[in-house]
């Protein structure tokens, strides 16, 4: 990804947690090289950057040549929009501003100044002139000291904020370094000792780059879209600043496609349809972040929870379960504490001494079920599921709706087995979210996340090989669409994303498999194996569902309320004509009584209401149909005289025997 300077202050794991979809985490200025902090690797620094995309070109598809031109202009234009915004406001002081999914943000402190969509056209006008006039983008390099030196004297401390970490670490990736030395300046020898800047006209920016070659070379189509807050560097205690976000296409029908699609989102926005169709409610007694669901929602959250549980018992899982607070010792042990200590809900016991949390995963207490008696190769695979409400403490700027909350509920799964069972446990696994995914209708590939050749990662190589080529080999048994990145494992094993597309075409992280090397050796987990050796365990651990909270903001989305018929919190309402006919809805009653769905979960009997008020058929059809209840039974006069009823769905209405209307329902 090209990109002017992105600092997101978070770290992979939290990032895979929380799957900020937009946002992309990039080595943003950072570099192996610890001479010259310039462009991406892949752009030669000794040729303009248009020479270098005709280089490219050969032996490169056009649709991947296409691809790396859009990225370049997304990076330029969110360089031209700063230049644009300086330009109406000479005061501005600048964050960052990277390319993300569909285009691009930049973060401004304009001091009591306000960006609001009203200013959009005018930023937009400067935009398009900057764009015509045909400035060059020039780059420029400057020593660190006088990168810093720059940054005072024009009065952008965001930017010497960036440069110090710089000179001090050698990198602005938050992930890198401890929160209390951001922005630190130093005295010691640099980390750095060149960096790079891009001017256009009169504006100056600290930028990696790369860049178009010249302004004019903005051929494709773009607008300003929102306008948010966000904290410098993602701390709260930090300033506040506008994030103007903007997007940018090739041609104006992918743009037009685009903005159906966010209508079509703000339609089907989970948070709307949560509160209309009844499926959950908040709080400000309890919190934000703590979803509490009605009737109807815990109808849907149960429903597609046993669903997992039951394709998961299908390949062999047993069902534990584990309380909701532990020791700290816990997590010290299993390494979490160092890594997501702030995180954690602590909490004071009044009878001991006893440092205590509430949980935030379930598998180093899966880990201690393990570790309770002796296991030999026999017993191997062990394979255990809980569904578990984990909790852990979000910055309250970042929840909303069911996507991001703080008491979050996980079909968890965790294998312990063999090295030679792994390709095994991961097919099964891989078998488990496909057959889920595909009853709910939503697309899905995987991504084979692989280590690279840093030493960041622990556990033997050799393992490591043999681990990434059995996922590979279950991805390809499994018949599932996959692509591979190196560099984005976990430091403790390979991992499998899966992404699912919706209705509308966004694709979502959901399900995760993670290979751990790590946490069996530090609970000193054993077995014995056939030569009588001790030997310790790999660890796979996995959610289908992944977040069920999160699962279900997707899913509401997905189907715009209207779930399929086994899930849905009610799946069948009767309206009556008039009060002739209550003797005969007794009869359906009946019939529905002895309704009992096998598929996809077992045992799974129709919910039904009766809405026998005093009211008209056309007003209990409306309420029925903006509840979105998958079947509406309309009972007259004339369908109680022939033993029949009428059947109104989303595809039509249909005359229906009574008789008939079991085998009708379990065709559903």
């Amino acid at each position: 990804m090209q990109q002017c300077d992105i600092i997101l202050i978070m770290n992979d794991e939290q990032l895979r947690e929380r799957n900020l979809r937009a946002i992309h985490l990039s080595d943003g200025l950072n570099s192996n090289n610890s001479e010259s902090i310039l462009s991406d690797g892949d752009i030669s620094e000794d040729m303009s950057t248009a020479e270098k995309l005709t280089m490219d070109a050969a032996g490169k598809s056009d649709e991947d040549d296409i691809a790396r031109k859009l990225r370049l202009m997304r990076h330029s234009l969110a360089h031209i929009t700063a230049a644009a915004v300086k330009r109406i406001w000479p005061n501005a002081k600048f964050g960052v501003g990277p390319v993300i999914d569909d285009g691009f943000y930049y973060d401004f402190d304009l001091g009591d100044e306000k960006i609001s969509e009203a200013n959009f056209s005018k930023i937009e006008k400067e935009i398009r002139g900057i764009i015509n006039y045909g400035d060059t983008f020039e780059k420029s390099e400057m020593s660190i000291d006088q990168a810093i030196e720059w940054s005072i004297e024009n009065n952008q401390p965001y930017k010497e904020d960036l440069l110090n970490d710089l000179k001090h670490l050698g990198t602005t990736v938050a992930k890198d370094f401890d929160m209390d030395e951001v922005g630190v300046s130093t005295k010691e020898e640099s980390a750095v000792k060149n960096v790079s800047f891009y001017k256009i006209g009169n504006f100056v920016d600290l930028c990696r780059g790369p860049h178009l070659a010249n302004t004019k070379d903005v051929t494709g189509v773009f607008k300003l879209m929102r306008v948010a807050g966000a904290y410098w560097r993602g701390k709260e205690t930090n300033p506040q600043m506008q994030r103007l976000y903007g997007v940018v296409f090739s041609t104006q029908e992918e743009l037009d496609k685009y903005l159906e699609r966010i209508e079509q989102a703000k339609l089907r926005d989970h948070r709307r349809l949560g509160k209309e169709l009844d499926i959950y409610t908040t709080s400000q007694l309890i919190g934000a972040g703590l979803p509490l669901f009605t009737p109807r929602g815990t109808v849907l959250r149960d429903g597609l929870s046993q669903y997992s549980n039951e394709l998961r018992i299908g390949y062999g899982f047993e069902k534990v379960w584990t309380p909701h607070i532990t020791k700290v010792d816990l997590y010290e042990k299993s390494g979490h504490w160092d890594k997501f200590g702030d995180e954690l809900f602590l909490i004071t016991s009044q009878e001991t001494d006893d440092k205590m949390v509430l949980k935030p995963m379930s598998c180093p207490h899966h880990a201690q079920i393990y570790a309770s008696r002796p296991r030999s190769y026999r017993d191997l695979p062990i394979r255990y599921l809980e569904t578990a409400t984990v909790y852990r403490d979000e910055k309250t700027g970042e929840l909303g709706g069911l996507s991001r909350v703080r008491s979050i509920t996980q079909d968890d799964s965790h294998v312990f087995c063999s090295s030679d069972q792994v390709e095994r446990e991961i097919s099964n696994l891989m078998a488990t979210a496909r057959e889920l995914y595909s009853t709910v209708s939503m697309k899905l590939r995987v991504r084979l996340s692989y280590r690279d050749e840093s030493d960041v990662y622990l556990g033997e190589l050799s393992l490591w090989d043999s681990a990434q080529a059995q996922l590979k080999s279950a991805a390809t048994a499994n018949q599932i669409e996959y692509f591979e990145e190196e560099g984005e494992a976990a430091f403790y094993g390979p991992k499998i994303d899966f992404m699912a597309t919706d209705a509308i075409g966004r694709e979502h992280q959901v399900a995760t498999v993670q290979l751990d090397f790590i946490q069996p050796k530090r609970f000193d987990l054993q077995y014995t194996d056939s030569k009588g050796d001790i030997k310790t365990p790999i660890m796979i651990h996995c959610a289908i569902l992944g977040s069920i909270e999160r699962f279900l903001s997707v899913f509401i989305e997905h189907t715009s309320g209207w779930f399929p018929f086994w899930v849905a919190p009610e799946q069948i309402r009767i309206l009556t004509i008039n009060n002739t006919v209550f003797d005969y809805v007794s009869d359906i009653k009946k019939v529905l009584d002895d309704v009992v769905l096998m598929k996809p979960i077992k045992y799974n009997e129709i919910r039904y209401t009766v809405d026998d008020r005093n009211e008209s058929l056309g007003k209990k059809i409306r309420e029925a149909t903006n509840f979105k209840v998958p079947i509406q039974i309309i009972v007259g006069q004339k369908d109680k005289d022939v033993r029949e009823v009428s059947v109104r769905t989303q595809s039509g209405e249909e005359k229906i025997k009574l008789s008939d209307l079991s085998d009708y329902l379990y065709k559903q």
